[in-house]
């Protein structure tokens, strides 16, 4: 073994603590990167696999009621090569040991396709039991997560509400659909209260008075041809009948939520990482630095022996990569832990044929490049002017630095501070580089400490939004077709109602200066308190007598401002096309939306005074009563219950973000860790013969210690504030790369989060102290002495 192949071990061994921290520091860059593209990879594999083998649709449009006779003119469309026509409502389900009714989407299905396996588009895939038959019972296939959330098994039976009629419904089976990976009424993950049904497609067009007719139809495509064309035939064709607008796959509501989750995971499996990262390479930086600096009769020594430059540097370099190595060796395995886990949170609210967990080698060979590559970038940078030396220089100690009054003695102000503090500010002052990169590392582990927490702010806010501002009411109802104001005063009467609002929401396009956008247009009573319009900095907005107030999200599409005059066009019933002006833009939280007064909304729509939807104020003790009313009432189709969407919203979503933050929490510990503890330690080494000389002259191992751990102390209050500053903008910033074109709230972090977040690396701070303290206490006196560079 060579002498300098002694000497790299005996280095990593003499080092072993700060080896350790890097390494650690770099592992977690390492997991990050790799986990998080890992499991983009594993669910992007998954959802391409699913929506292939179960031949997802390309295009996707609702209507009214059109005759099924309009198959042949959808199929002659230039670019179609496939149309299924389907039959789909939503109904009031009563499910055995369940208060509350939940709402079902009920599809009719071909039974003979099922058996023969040829189901054509948007096929199902069976998790358990059979696929059902045609007899005298009515036999169902229901959503496999939504029977597991619900706990519902084939076999079992339930009733819903058929176009006013209660039918009894035999459970057979539950399956997965492509169209259906992530079902919910809204965007939130509902698998408790919100389920897909599949039926015998004769007897759904029986129940719903469809015969000879559909009201969904889907469409595959030629491979290659453009989708525009083929969306604006088939709303041509399906106008007539009522049409809601045709989407392509990428609007469906399943498949944008998984595609923006596929986005996000891009986005902090990037940033993430790129922090730990160049926070590594900083550490590297500096500890090889005066790693160097304190081996310079090494370095000539090997010179003298015959190495070259180039091997005294790839020794160096060396070190570094065996402390990456090491580091991405343990991210490896690290992320692995994550990724399975963030995954099993993602079987949880998705549902696929498959999700299994899968490492590509092209991301273990990208990490172990990024990696080295930062090892690399800071050795070289802090070793290239030492061991470019002859031996001769190389053994003289390095030229003292020049040392000059603090701005403090020149402003005449020395006198007013203590010796320890004035030590301080003359390390600040004589290493002004080297702080500010101790302070920046340190703020950013204060900075991804917040950009993990916030989130757990963030779903607060939208709850407190959504569900208590917004939404005042307890409980939403829909009705199978819109009924007289006057049914309202029925459900005012409903055991425990204190009060009931109507509110009507209607399928429009909207066109303005060439653009166009197919919305939902709501319209609410001016004295509307239990639903309302709320706009983020302004509170609640009354809707005005006259014209359509705006979401922000929808003006930024159409480009409008107050004062525009927008082509309105209802899709439904009477189909009126009418000019409408803008007359305010709020800023709400999710959706392209359109709000107007209820009652100028009835006006433009010249179809009568009816509504469809209906939001209820319930005295809680009431509510089993009042549930028993509403699962007997034929002209409820579908309810949405508050308190349970609101419990397994935090079910689910925080405890999801909980787990995210924490890991991030104790990311940024261990990046704090790294940080403050390497200073730390190359502090000591460069003040030890400073320090011993101090206690030598009778200072206790307390007032050194204070000498050395103050500069760490100011560095560390110094980057609190300034941390807290990133942290909103590195928040701020991953929200824009997160965002949509349905999403528009502002980041929210609390005063708690912040305060957290500082405690959080003020702890990891301290520790790292009491281990520097240790070593202090145990300084070798005599030996520290002997040897002054």
């Amino acid at each position: 073994m060579k002498a300098i192949h002694i000497k790299l071990w005996r280095d990593l061994t003499r080092l072993r603590a700060q080896v350790i921290t890097i390494a650690m520091v770099v592992a977690i860059g390492v997991a990050g990167f790799v986990g998080m593209f890992s499991v983009h990879e594993s669910l992007k594999g998954s959802r391409d696999a699913f929506y292939r083998d179960n031949r997802l649709a390309d295009v996707f449009a609702n209507v009214k009621r059109a005759p099924v006779h309009l198959r042949e003119r959808l199929a002659a469309l230039d670019g179609v090569a496939e149309v299924k026509l389907d039959v789909v409502f939503d109904a009031q389900v009563d499910l055995p040991g369940v208060e509350p009714p939940v709402t079902g989407r009920f599809i009719g299905v071909e039974l003979a396709r099922l058996h023969s396996g040829t189901q054509g588009l948007n096929a199902l895939t069976l998790k358990r039991g059979r696929w059902p038959e045609r007899n005298n019972v009515l036999e169902a296939l229901v959503s496999d997560r939504f029977a597991v959330a619900c706990s519902l098994n084939p076999g079992d039976t339930v009733h819903a509400i058929f176009n006013g009629k209660r039918e009894r419904v035999f459970l057979v089976g539950t399956v997965a659909s492509p169209e259906y990976v992530f079902a919910s009424q809204g965007g939130a993950p509902d698998d408790q209260s919100f389920g897909i049904w599949w039926i015998d497609a004769a007897r759904m067009t029986d129940a719903f008075d469809m015969q000879g007719a559909f009201n969904q139809v889907a469409l595959r495509l030629d491979a290659g041809k453009p989708e525009a064309p083929v969306l604006e035939g088939v709303d041509r064709l399906l106008a007539p009948y009522g049409a809601i607008g045709a989407v392509g796959r990428d609007k469906l509501l399943s498949a944008k939520i998984v595609a923006d989750e596929l986005s996000q995971l891009k986005v902090m499996g990037t940033v993430l990482p790129s922090i730990f990262l160049a926070v590594a390479m900083f550490i590297l930086n500096v500890v090889l630095s005066r790693q160097v600096a304190t081996q310079r009769s090494q370095i000539a020594a090997l010179k003298a022996l015959g190495y070259s430059d180039g091997a005294i540097a790839w020794h160096y370099i060396q070190l570094a990569l065996v402390i990456a190595g090491l580091g991405a060796l343990v991210g490896m395995g690290l992320s692995v832990l994550i990724g399975r886990g963030m995954l099993g949170l993602y079987d949880e609210v998705f549902r696929f044929n498959t999700l299994a967990y899968v490492t590509e080698p092209w991301l273990i060979l990208t990490s172990l490049l990024i990696a080295v590559t930062a090892a690399a970038l800071g050795t070289w940078t802090a070793i290239q002017a030492v061991v470019s030396l002859t031996p001769a220089q190389a053994m003289q100690p390095p030229t003292p630095p020049t040392f000059k009054p603090t701005l403090i003695e020149r402003l005449g102000l020395g006198h007013w501070v203590s010796t320890g503090v004035l030590m301080v500010i003359r390390n600040f002052e004589r290493r002004p580089l080297r702080a500010a990169l101790t302070v920046t590392g340190i703020a950013l582990a204060v900075a991804l400490q917040i950009s993990g927490a916030f989130w757990l702010d963030a779903i607060a806010h939208i709850v407190d939004v959504q569900f208590r501002q917004v939404q005042q009411g307890d409980v939403l109802v829909n009705f199978q077709r819109p009924v007289p104001l006057g049914v309202v005063q029925d459900l005012n009467r409903m055991p425990g109602v204190m009060a009931a609002e109507p509110y009507r929401s209607e399928p429009v396009r909207l066109r303005l200066r060439g653009r166009s956008e197919d919305t939902v247009l709501t319209g609410y009573r001016p004295d509307a308190k239990l639903m309302r319009v709320v706009d983020e900095q302004r509170g609640a907005v009354a809707m005005p007598a006259h014209g359509v107030v705006l979401s922000a999200l929808l003006a930024n599409a159409l480009d409008a401002r107050v004062g525009d005059h927008i082509a309105l066009e209802f899709r439904l019933w009477n189909q009126v096309h009418t000019e409408v002006e803008v007359v305010d833009i709020v800023h709400t939280m999710f959706g392209k939306l359109l709000y107007m007064n209820l009652d100028a909304m009835n006006t433009l729509a010249r179809d009568g005074e009816g509504v469809a939807n209906a939001v209820l104020q319930v005295e809680p003790q009431s509510m089993g009563a009042f549930w028993a009313a509403v699962k007997a009432a034929p002209v409820i189709n579908a309810v949405f219950d508050k308190a349970g969407s609101m419990a397994n919203f935090n079910k689910t979503t925080s405890r999801n973000m909980g787990v995210f933050s924490g890991i991030l929490t104790l990311f940024a510990v261990a990046m704090a860790v790294g940080i403050i503890y390497n200073a730390a330690r190359i502090s000591l080494s460069e003040r030890a013969w400073e320090l011993a000389s101090l206690r030598v002259l009778g200072m206790t191992r307390a007032e050194v210690s204070v000498l050395l751990l103050a500069e760490l102390g100011a560095e560390l209050l110094l980057a609190l504030p300034i941390g807290a500053a990133t942290g909103l903008g590195l928040a701020t910033l991953m929200m824009q790369l997160m965002s949509s074109d349905s999403i528009d709230f502002a980041v929210v972090i609390e005063p708690s989060t912040y305060a957290s977040a500082a405690l959080i690396v003020l702890a990891a701070g301290v520790a790292s102290a009491l281990l520097v303290r240790r070593q202090i206490d145990h300084l070798d006196l005599v030996s520290v002495l002997k040897v002054r560079e």
